[in-house]
């Protein structure tokens, strides 16, 4: 059996790229993943009029195309606003927010906007229950700051908290990042 390649770009509604989106040729394990720069490429069975492509992508609403003839195909998905706050990214998967089984303490931009402080540490003081913030004030050039989620449980081992920023584990963030970069802190 021949294949045949169809190709194109998947945008959202605003009209940037969209990289991560899945791909997949309906009723078989046939996939593709689109690029940094939302352009993908996967074959289709040259004999198969009926063939569909299925887009998906977390945070917007999946779409299903006919292929026919057709050799490219350009889609724009919609962001699915109700998919999105259902989602709570948790350091080490995406969960739902109803199937979290802890805790979880928030702060959003609003609330830090609001308070006028120097570092993001000041900003979180005293607003997420079972986080305690210790600074060593005294020190000339030392801003740093101690964080014991729910106290220390440890006594050989590291007792700070695990810092997930867009995705990416960073140490000691709260001394790094300005209180205005923060869309909202969630504390598990």
């Amino acid at each position: 059996a021949q294949n045949r390649a169809v190709s194109g770009i998947v945008k959202g509604s605003d009209g940037e790229t969209l990289p991560g989106v899945t791909v997949l040729l309906k009723g078989t394990t046939n996939g593709a993943s689109t690029g940094v720069d939302g352009s993908y490429t996967i074959n289709v069975p040259a004999g198969n009029k009926s063939a569909t492509l299925r887009f998906s992508f977390v945070g917007f609403v999946s779409q299903e195309i006919a292929v026919g003839d057709k050799t490219t195909i350009n889609v724009t998905l919609v962001s699915d606003v109700q998919s999105l706050d259902d989602v709570v990214v948790i350091g080490y998967q995406e969960v739902r927010r109803g199937d979290v089984t802890s805790a979880i303490s928030s702060v959003n931009a609003q609330q830090i906007k609001d308070i006028p402080v120097n570092s993001a540490a000041e900003a979180l003081t005293g607003r997420l229950a079972g986080v305690q913030l210790t600074s060593s004030e005294g020190t000339p050039g030392n801003n740093s700051v101690q964080v014991k989620v729910r106290g220390g449980g440890s006594i050989t081992q590291d007792n700070s908290p695990l810092y997930i920023v867009d995705g990416i584990q960073i140490e000691n963030a709260l001394s790094v990042i300005a209180p205005q970069d923060i869309a909202s802190v969630d504390v598990l």
